[in-house]
């Protein structure tokens, strides 16, 4: 053993300035750590909408946002759902084959993109600049659009045109159908927007 004295004063000091530099790093610590979380802003915009659609006449559209984007939610009329079959030779992809994972979910992958026929949800952005498109659901010739239209979307940047499932017309220059968002049924009347799968 070492006979060397032990300096009691420079032993507490030691301790001390230890500790509390070991405290000050926490304290630097912990507020850099926490910037890597996603702040309260950011959970809220990619948080599912939860949304009461038992107000919509058929015919009319709402419109809500999910992650800072439109989301459409039109209740389409009988004669509506029946011009589904008049547009199909007119359009690029009727049935959404293109980029199917990215813009129209497995159970939307039908004539009329949709869960349920009446009801159709779909992200309110053109699929060519993102633009938004215009509501055109009166049929018959009117300008910008042609003599036989059937109902629809007209994206008023550069001419698109969608049918009343947001299926693109040929020709135009949005190379796809507008995007189909994640959505599931709570109720007859409540629409869950951004989630697919219960919990």
């Amino acid at each position: 053993m070492s006979d060397t004295p032990v300096d009691t004063n420079k032993r507490t000091w030691l301790i001390a300035s230890t500790c509390a530099g070991a405290v000050g790093g926490v304290a630097v610590a912990v507020p850099f750590v926490s910037t890597f979380q996603p702040s309260e802003k950011a959970k809220a915009a990619g948080a599912a909408v939860e949304v009461d659609i038992s107000a919509l006449k058929p015919g009319e559209k709402m419109t809500v946002e999910w992650r800072g984007k439109p989301v459409w939610i039109v209740k389409r009329t009988p004669e509506q759902l029946a011009s589904l079959n008049k547009t199909e030779p007119q359009l690029a992809d009727p049935k959404s084959e293109r980029k199917q994972d990215e813009f129209t979910p497995v159970y939307a992958r039908n004539q009329g993109r949709s869960i349920k026929p009446e009801i159709f949800v779909a992200v309110g952005i053109c699929t060519h600049l993102g633009c938004s498109p215009s509501d055109k659901f009166q049929a018959g010739p009117q300008p910008s659009l042609p003599d036989d239209w059937n109902g629809g979307f007209l994206c008023p940047c550069h001419g698109s045109t969608f049918d009343i499932a947001g299926r693109v017309f040929k020709n135009k220059p949005a190379p796809d159908n507008l995007q189909v968002p994640p959505h599931m049924y709570l109720s007859d009347t409540k629409l869950l927007i951004g989630e697919d799968k219960k919990a």
